[in-house]
């Protein structure tokens, strides 16, 4: 038989584990453990539990368990001893946003002095009221959320475009959604977490465009999580080079026999799991697994110094789900979401009522493109089949097969005056692909041929075979001042040499050779009569997209030459994910522009046809009149700037400018006017796409022994990166 103090301390465990049934409520929880100045980390070092899991007791998202929660209800329980609500209030302070997680605290949170505690109150203010255990329902992930969300959000998509899911030592898998939201997961199987995430979690984004689609939920597996579901942390060699997979894998039976199907990419970094649709409703989900390099390191991350393996959960999702709202849900690498972008912009069809029937049925939009149509051989890659036959497989072609529309890649040696400058100082282009995009006039139809020396049209956009081996460019006026061109790379081809016969050339460089004042007489030409402004809603919503994030780091549009130039060497500094943010939405607009024509990577031999070529965003003339147009900008300020302060660049590598100057800041050698204002129509310091930023700056000296131990001439342009805000991906 026990004895009586074997049965009263039965008793008293039992009475312990109740003791603390009703807890207070969630908001009182949080202002108990901020007034005594702990943070969430510390009671969850106490508790033996995860910062986590104390945030969602305070948000109400879950509830405590025992045994933690005889322990978390005796904590409360004495603070509120200490740190009673004012007796004027009567009730607990009122709740306010649950904190964003962000990784550890930090340690200056963990060892402030608490505040000074309020008047004591009387005993019957120091507990709050009793409330209600969450029901199944009131727990639901979705139920609860961390930030107000804005007033015209989807209720269908409220939790955000994408979730990072992870799943901590205790089992517990949670879902870290834009703004601080967590959501827990209560699914044990992958086929379960994609049921989760289409019947609950409410993730996904609304269609950009009315006659486009809504973007299918993302959810980001952190490694612990791919544990979780039996998935493996890192891809074999095999599995790698694959890409995906192999359809034995156990996780991939598990979805095939739950009805899930995968994608003709199979279960790879970026794989999409789906359901075929019931009517107009989609049942997709896409899997995001960075730890298979879903989010490769040159597009989406720091190349110096990597800062994806190492960012919380949190930050991740605040990452990619600030990138997704600004931009749009990733779709893969930022260049394929760039060319998705186009698309999700400018869709290709609309649903059109039948007069006759009353149905609806497909459309074609007359604004996007809408078809794949004959290529030009002129405007294709070396691998393509169009060529098979026509060349031999390592035949060099000329500017006069092939049309050669790219970015500056030019250098010249120094003059004796220059040498005399101690400094070399090197600006860069915001974005100039986006920026040379836009309100740039593109064809949306098939080519037509034009024959037997066709005028020049500068409406129809397209390739022209021209000869501009006659314009001399060695004594050009601007503004009432003669420019010396000798010392400016030619404009016509990206080496900047001057065209020794005839050539093809996109339209806007014909087009500049007309605004110069010299005449062209095309010999044939490859043009599209059916024309568009087709990138302009993209490059705005980029535009508008980097220019945010630039604010978030503390660069705006309204600042000072000088102001713009500090701003931007503390920007890295402000907030590491926004600036990783900035890198992205550049990469994606570098990258978007460059899978217009993407090329065969080895897919399929050469002269076959590879899978890019079936799309209808396969179209390498778009590319070229893009890359003409921004070659063409950047000269056009290069005259702008010779003509207003005599300077001339002595190195240009895409869109950064390298120019000798008396010193070592930007002021020092863009041009002002009188007034103290930047010259117009040159190169101005600002956020803005098409305007510039500091590079970087190295001395005159160290470019003679660049060129001395390289034997000749090279381009310095792309070495002089000493300015830590300089843009990466551009």
């Amino acid at each position: 038989m026990p004895t009586e103090d074997q049965l009263f301390s039965a008793v008293d465990a039992l009475l312990e584990q109740v003791a603390h049934d009703d807890l207070p409520d969630p908001a009182e929880r949080r202002r108990l453990r901020e007034t005594a100045g702990l943070s969430q980390a510390q009671v969850a070092a106490a508790l033996e539990t995860r910062r986590e899991t104390v945030a969602s007791w305070e948000a109400g998202q879950r509830e405590p368990r025992p045994p933690q929660r005889a322990a978390y209800g005796r904590l409360l329980e004495k603070l509120a001893e200490r740190f009673a609500a004012t007796a004027s209030d009567g009730a607990p302070a009122p709740a306010s946003a649950p904190e964003a997680f962000t990784g550890p605290a930090p340690a200056a949170e963990a060892s402030a002095p608490p505040p000074p505690a309020p008047p004591p109150a009387p005993a019957a203010a120091v507990r709050p009221a009793p409330v209600a255990k969450p029901t199944a329902s009131s727990r639901r992930p979705g139920a609860k959320k961390a930030v107000k969300k804005p007033d015209d959000a989807d209720p269908r998509f409220e939790n955000g475009p994408l979730a990072v899911v992870d799943a901590g030592a205790d089992g517990l898998v949670v879902a870290y959604c834009v703004g601080g939201l967590v959501l827990e997961v209560p699914a044990k199987s992958l086929p379960a977490l994609i049921e989760w995430t289409l019947a609950e979690a409410r993730l996904g984004q609304a269609r950009l465009h009315r006659n486009g689609r809504d973007a299918d939920p993302v959810l980001v597996l952190t490694p612990a999580a791919l544990e979780r579901y039996g998935l493996p942390t890192a891809l074999s060699e095999e599995e790698r080079r694959a890409g995906r997979l192999p359809d034995g894998h156990k996780v991939v039976k598990q979805l095939a026999k739950s009805g899930w199907q995968l994608t003709q990419r199979g279960f790879g970094p970026w794989a999409r799991i789906f359901r075929p649709a019931e009517g107009s409703q989609r049942r997709c989900v896409q899997l995001c697994v960075p730890a298979w390099n879903a989010l490769d390191i040159r597009e989406w991350d720091r190349k110096d110094n990597p800062l994806l393996p190492t960012m919380h959960p949190a930050d991740l999702a605040r990452y990619l789900g600030t990138y997704a709202q600004r931009v749009m849900t990733p779709r893969g690498t930022t260049a394929v979401t760039g060319l998705e972008l186009m698309v999700a912009l400018r869709p290709p069809t609309r649903a059109e009522k039948d007069e006759a029937t009353g149905e609806f049925k497909r459309a074609f939009n007359p604004d996007a493109l809408t078809a794949v149509y004959d290529v030009v051989e002129c405007e294709v890659p070396d691998e393509h089949p169009l060529l098979k036959g026509k060349f031999a497989r390592h035949h060099l072609r000329t500017s006069a097969e092939m049309l050669m529309e790219e970015p500056y890649d030019w250098c010249r040696a120094l003059t004796d005056e220059e040498c005399m400058n101690p400094f070399l100082v090197a600006v860069d282009v915001n974005m100039s692909f986006a920026a040379a995009a836009n309100g740039l006039t593109v064809g949306l139809n098939g080519p037509t041929h034009l024959t037997g020396d066709p005028a020049f049209d500068p409406a129809l956009p397209g390739s022209w075979l021209v000869d501009l081996s006659h314009v001399d460019l060695s004594c050009v006026e601007v503004d009432g001042r003669t420019v010396d061109a000798n010392l400016l790379p030619s404009p016509f081809t990206p080496k900047g040499d001057r065209p020794t016969g005839p050539a093809w050339y996109a339209t806007p460089t014909v087009q500049y050779a007309v605004e110069l004042g010299f005449e062209v007489t095309p010999i044939e030409a490859y043009v599209r009569t059916h024309t568009s402004r087709y990138l302009d809603p993209w490059y705005k919503r980029l535009r508008e997209a980097y220019v945010a994030t630039m604010a978030d780091l503390g660069v705006t549009t309204g600042l000072s030459g000088q102001e713009f130039l500090e701003a931007m060497a503390r920007a890295k500094q402000v907030d590491p994910t926004m600036a990783l943010l900035a890198t992205a939405i550049k990469a994606t607009a570098k990258g978007g522009i460059g899978k217009l024509r993407q090329r065969n990577r080895g897919q399929v031999p050469y002269y076959e046809p590879w899978p890019a070529l079936a799309r209808e965003t396969w179209r390498p003339d778009i590319r070229a009149a893009v890359l003409a147009s921004q070659r063409i900008g950047i000269h056009r300020k290069l005259l702008r700037t010779a003509a207003a302060t005599g300077l001339y660049p002595v190195a240009i590598g895409t869109d950064a400018i390298v120019y000798p100057s008396p010193g070592p800041s930007p002021l020092d050698v863009l041009p002002l006017t009188r007034e103290g204002k930047p010259v117009p129509g040159g190169f101005r310091l600002g956020v803005s796409p098409g305007m510039v930023k500091h590079q970087g700056t190295q001395t005159v000296l160290w470019a003679e022994e660049q060129f001395e131990e390289s034997g000749g001439v090279f381009n310095v342009s792309n070495l002089i990166k000493t300015d830590p805000a300089a843009g990466e991906g551009e």
